[in-house]
């Protein structure tokens, strides 16, 4: 079963509606027990990376969150939802993060020209250091949907695929159990689907 964390930031029943889609069985939840029982967790978010990172604070399942990835329990981060696993954002600011993943969310303006943000649309991954196994059913150059106006930066042992807008943006990156997609798996057709798929294989403890 997967847990898709609720708190009150997050695209959460187009999420629930992709699982359904791949036979997998999955809740939204704000419960901590129910985190605990679940095979696997989703961390989803839109929106603002302080607000979204107070609201998870305030929820209260940050400790449980960090429980679960310290006992090898997979877990992914889907666009704000990687960004908050990193070290630090700078958007309007300067904001502590998770530090799952160790790198920094930065502004796409500070790496691109001329070039409309939000990067809204379909861009094709950049599969890099192999195929991870949470993109065993697609193939480079594989499309899917982003929509986002930052991005992880100083991350280079981490990161599992790219996208081209105008640099080489990072699209998802992988610590171990935790894994982050910047782009939204739900909103990406079949491979988004595909994408959901192998990460609905993975198993406690059987990914580093």
């Amino acid at each position: 079963m997967t847990a898709i964390i609720d708190y009150g930031v997050g695209n959460l029943f187009s999420l629930l509606s992709s699982f359904e889609k791949i036979g997998e069985q999955a809740v939204v939840t704000s419960d901590p027990n129910v985190l605990e029982e679940a095979d696997r967790i989703v961390l989803p978010g839109v929106g603002a990376f302080r607000d979204a990172a107070g609201k998870l604070y305030e929820s209260g399942l940050v400790p449980v969150l960090r429980r679960q990835i310290d006992n090898e329990k997979p877990v992914l981060g889907i666009c704000l939802g990687m960004q908050l696993m990193f070290d630090k954002s700078y958007e309007y600011g300067e904001y502590e993060g998770l530090g799952l993943i160790h790198g920094v969310i930065r502004p796409i303006a500070e790496v691109t020209e001329g070039l409309k943000i939000p990067h809204m649309g379909w861009n094709a991954l950049h599969l890099k250091n192999g195929c991870h196994p949470l993109f065993r059913y697609i193939r480079e150059g594989d499309y899917v949907y982003f929509v986002h106006s930052y991005f992880a930066d100083d991350c280079s042992d981490s990161v599992i695929a790219t996208a081209e807008y105008g640099a080489e943006l990072t699209a998802a990156a992988a610590n171990c159990n935790v894994m982050g997609c910047q782009f939204h798996p739900e909103k990406s057709g079949d491979v988004g689907l595909n994408i959901l798929r192998a990460f609905c294989e993975m198993k406690e403890g059987a990914i580093c």
